[in-house]
């Protein structure tokens, strides 16, 4: 073998070993080595392809690889800019159209593996090429880096690329890069590159600031970045990779007529220049020199309104690169102030600085504010030659003002994600910005630290497979809600290690096995609610009871006593069932043939005390003052005998609802018991009257508050607004999560929110709730009932009932505190809207305050009520599963009403709405758009007056 090639093997084998030990990717074509970590992608070409620049040598990949599946549409650019010259990643572009429902919508790139903690270049570059036919510009949107804004891509050129560099730390083993639709035309981008960097180099950018390359050209240029060296040659391509070993892309300084060009072919030394080159270069073997006697080189620069960096904390990184590339007589000398904005640095090195012959030095200078800044080199008055510059760069300074997810459980969230395949808006950072964090979870966000995820809900996700132990590395995890999928294997043990862990349902799965123990210690000690119901295989009394049994030695004796048992058994099992369909029969004839209710059923519905009829005569004076009125009858105020105030529901002669909602609203009153829930008292029954005794609500119904008397002379403030949908929401995550079996109410309306003297908030009229049974865990088929207007089309299109129905409602209720509307709008003598879709036209423009009940009088937290109102409509999103779930909705409210509560107190002021958008919802709110088929189906279902059987309200409604 000859030792050429024992060299280049040697070689090959050394860089594979380092990039091992970095764990950075290592790209072999036609025999090219790419350096270890370089990540080169051409974005929109197509799926598992490559190819190897012809400039650089460089291994560009396809950019399926680092977007989700599915995400953006790939498009070649059109003629007449396809034959430009230009290199083969700007023929193509990803681009990302806008999703259904409109909004700010993001797009990531993921790049890894990226090591931990390292110092990266980043550039993005977008040539528009007219990929869609439209000549649709001008277009622009915002560029991301990781959850912070890094420049506004304004494309106004068809044939322009424009290209934007970052230097920055990454804080974990990846980094994200994200397009973000800002409603100013379709996000895309041609080409995206990651080069490492030395750990010497740049240490400015850490992890709390990034440097973002200034254009000094910007939009003007055809190429825009603006890294300057001094090359005479016109005709050369920007100096790169290999001539850069970071593959910075450093371009020719426009021409000057007070300028020439000195050059030189001897290697220039580049030991001094603070590491920004590891190797002589071409680049610093020109530079450029005044002509004509001239003895001072001016460069000026302003800010770039791309990155948005013209304000007063405005800070401008300046590097500058000198060599002398002559050699000066002996009694020559080349000496010069260097001066920004007319003023010299401090570190020695700006006055009478002179370059050494053929080595190579760096100069930093950092300049803050905006408007016109201008580096000036002038030389001194000993000098005979004039100043001469090699090269320099202009970073804009910034600081990452957004935290992003912590590390591990950002890490934990990708993995989940690809491990269950999940297709959601999970893109970019789970919990940051905020406008963009993930459907299903609630993430803290502390003051200082970065965000941590504190609820994750993927109820009815379709996840299939084991518990991924990624679950587990979510440390700060409080609720995890994985109920109505296809989990299968045992419940595992890292579960009980999660110390923050309240609330664990994995109920309706496939699991098998025992609970943990550890799992039910939790349980024992109050520490941990966990639901594990309608697992066929799983067994919740412990390891011990688990164990499968010991075969026996003697298969003829273990034949000989299963069989006759088993016998014994299956005819007393059939003697059981005869009995069993007797009595079914005899049932079944008492209530085809007589409306009498037998007093045995009817007592082991309740618990509570009886009353007489005589009673309830004597409670409410006969009857005396009615304080409403329902489909089941009227209500009265009584009293009990210790004077407190009782609500008498007693059920008319001509009630259209019949002992089958009596008897259900007694028997689910009976066995719930919360706060925020009206309590039953007691009943009254005989053979001709019934009659319900509820606890008084002084503060009558919302609906009344909102829109009834006492509002226009007592009004209710946002504050008290949000404090009654909060007590709303925890009755109904009650009446969903902590009963068992789970209870949907089916009409929820302000009608049947009742409020105490001071308030407080409670659901109430339970006749049409209905059960799950445990065959059916995800939805109960059964006839549409409830009140238009809050009905849920999918559930009136389907008969399928879900706790997301009640969602849906409840997403009306939220609609209605905050515009004091009702569900349906008029909006001229002859038509009325929807609340939903009224709401929807309103913000088109973005202002909240259009919106808002007048009756509140501008005194709300802008930021509180956006937030409600983003829920409010995602309350009501189309399939139902895209709604968040009431456990996810208590989290909201309950950090709305600290933002106004903080706003109360004087400790925010209010926010222009000018700077919020729906950014968080999927709903359309662009009125210049005609409405979908889908969204007019779903408005004839809340607004057509159909005969529901059971529309009309049930229950108290004491005033």
């Amino acid at each position: 073998m000859a030792p050429s090639s024992t060299a280049a093997m040697f070689l090959a084998v050394l860089v594979r070993l380092l990039a091992a030990s970095l764990e950075l990717p290592l790209v072999l074509v036609h025999g090219q080595l790419d350096p270890p970590g370089f990540i080169s992608i051409d974005c929109g070409y197509g799926e598992g392809l490559s190819y190897q620049d012809s400039s650089s040598r460089l291994t560009y990949v396809s950019d399926a690889g680092f977007v989700d599946a599915g995400e953006g549409l790939n498009a070649a650019v059109r003629p007449p800019y396809v034959d430009r010259g230009l290199a083969d990643r700007y023929l193509n572009v990803r681009y990302f159209p806008t999703v259904t429902g409109g909004g700010a919508t993001r797009s990531c790139y993921t790049l890894r593996p990226v090591a931990q903690g390292s110092r990266n270049l980043v550039r993005a570059s977008f040539y528009y090429g007219n990929y869609d036919g439209r000549s649709a510009l001008p277009t622009a949107f915002d560029l991301h880096l990781g959850v912070n804004r890094w420049a506004t891509v304004n494309v106004t050129s068809a044939d322009g690329v424009y290209i934007f560099e970052a230097v920055a730390v990454s804080p974990v083993d990846f980094m994200q890069v994200c397009l973000v639709n800002i409603g100013l035309g379709t996000p895309f981008i041609s080409g995206l590159e990651l080069r490492p960097l030395s750990a010497t180099m740049y240490p400015e950018a850490t992890v709390n600031q990034s440097l973002f390359l200034l254009s000094l050209s910007r939009p003007s240029a055809r190429f825009d970045f603006n890294r300057y060296q001094f090359n005479p040659d016109y005709s050369v391509p920007p100096f790169r990779y290999p001539d850069d070993s970071y593959d910075r892309l450093w371009q020719r300084y426009g021409r000057n007529a007070a300028w020439t060009n000195i050059n030189t072919t001897k290697e220039v030394d580049v030991s001094n220049a603070t590491s920004s080159f590891d190797k002589p270069s071409e680049i610093l073997q020109n530079a450029a020199t005044p002509v004509n006697g001239t003895t001072q080189m001016d460069i000026s620069w302003s800010s770039d309104p791309s990155l948005e960096d013209a304000n007063a904390n405005s800070t401008y990184l300046l590097f500058l690169y000198f060599a002398e590339l002559q050699r000066v007589p002996s009694n020559g000398l080349r000496q010069f102030d260097i001066l920004v904005d007319n003023a010299t640095g401090n570190d020695g090195t700006s006055q009478g600085f002179t370059p050494k012959y053929l080595s190579a030095e760096a100069v930093k200078r950092t300049v803050q504010g905006p408007g016109q800044h201008t580096v000036s080199l002038v030389a001194t008055p000993p000098a005979t030659l004039p100043p001469i510059l090699n090269a320099f760069e202009i970073y804009s300074v910034k600081p990452m003002t957004e935290m992003a997810t912590n590390g591990v459980d950002a890490k934990a969230m990708m993995t989940i994600r690809e491990r269950y395949a999940l297709q959601k808006n999970w893109k970019g950072d789970p919990c940051a910005p905020q406008a963009f964090a993930w459907d299903g979870l609630n993430c803290s966000y502390p003051s200082s630290g970065p965000a941590q995820i504190i609820a994750l809900n993927l109820s009815s996700s379709g996840l299939t497979g084991t518990v991924n132990s990624s679950f587990g590395d979510l440390k700060s995890l409080q609720q995890l809600d994985l109920s109505n999928n296809s989990l299968s294997g045992p419940v595992p043990d890292f579960l009980a290690q999660m110390s923050s862990l309240s609330f664990l349902d994995l109920s309706s799965n496939l699991l098998s096995g025992s609970v943990p123990a550890a799992l039910l210690q939790k349980i024992q000690n109050g520490s941990l609610v966990l639901r594990i119901d309608n697992n066929v295989n799983l067994c919740d009394n412990g390891p011990s009871t688990c164990e499968p049994k010991k075969k026996k030695r003697n298969k003829t004796l273990i034949v000989a006593t299963v069989v006759p048992i088993a016998v014994a058994t299956l005819l007393f099992v059939a003697g059981l069932l005869i009995l069993h369909r007797m009595r079914n029969r005899q049932d079944t004839w008492m209530a085809n043939n007589s409306r009498f209710i037998s007093p045995q059923a009817s007592s082991q519905i309740f618990e509570n005390r009886k009353f007489t009829y005589k009673e309830l005569k004597l409670m409410t004076a006969n009857f005396k003052e009615e304080i409403g009125r329902g489909g089941f009858g009227s209500v009265f105020l009584g009293y009990l005998q210790n004077g407190s105030p009782v609500a008498v529901k007693m059920r008319s002669k001509t009630s259209s609802q019949g002992d089958k909602e009596f008897l259900a609203e007694a028997q689910h009153l009976s066995r719930v018991h919360h706060k925020n829930l009206v309590s039953l008292i007691g009943y009254c029954k005989d053979k001709k009257h019934m009659a319900l005794v509820y606890e008084y609500m002084q503060g009558g119904n919302l609906e009344d508050c909102l829109r009834g008397e006492a509002s226009a002379a007592t009004p209710l403030t946002w504050h008290q607004r949000l404090k009654i949908a909060l007590n709303s929401a925890q009755g109904l995550e009650y009446l969903h999560k902590s009963c068992q079996p789970p209870l949907i109410h089916r009409d929820v309306k302000t009608k049947n929110i009742l409020l105490s003297a001071d308030l407080e908030a409670k659901i109430a009229d339970f006749g049409l709730m209905k059960a799950f049974s445990d065959e059916f865990r995800t939805h109960v088929t059964t006839q549409p009932a409830g009140t238009l207007g809050y009905l849920d089309p999918e559930y009136y299109n389907t008969s399928q009932l879900s706790e997301k129905s009640d969602v849906y409602s409840f997403g009306v209720v939220l609609l209605e505190l905050i515009t004091g509307q009702p569900p349906a709008v008029p909006v001229s003598d002859t038509e009325s809207i929807h609340v939903a879709l009224w709401v929807r036209q309103n913000l088109s423009e973005g202002d909240i305050a259009s919106i808002a009940d007048p009756r509140m009088g501008g005194m709300y937290d802008v930021n509180s009520l956006w937030k409600v109102a983003e829920l409010a409509l995602k309350c009501k999103e189309q399939p139902s599963r895209e709604r968040p779930a009431m456990t996810n909705i208590v989290a909201e409210l309950k950090e709305s009403l600290e933002l106004e509560v903080s706003y109360a107190m004087g400790y925010y002021s209010s926010v222009s709405t000018s700077t919020i958008n729906l950014s968080t919802t999927s709903v359309d709110l662009h009125t210049n758009e005609k409405p979908s088929d889908h969204l007019r189906q779903n408005a004839a279902v809340e607004l057509q007056q159909v005969d529901i059987e059971s529309a009309t309200r049930i229950g108290p409604a004491p005033r």
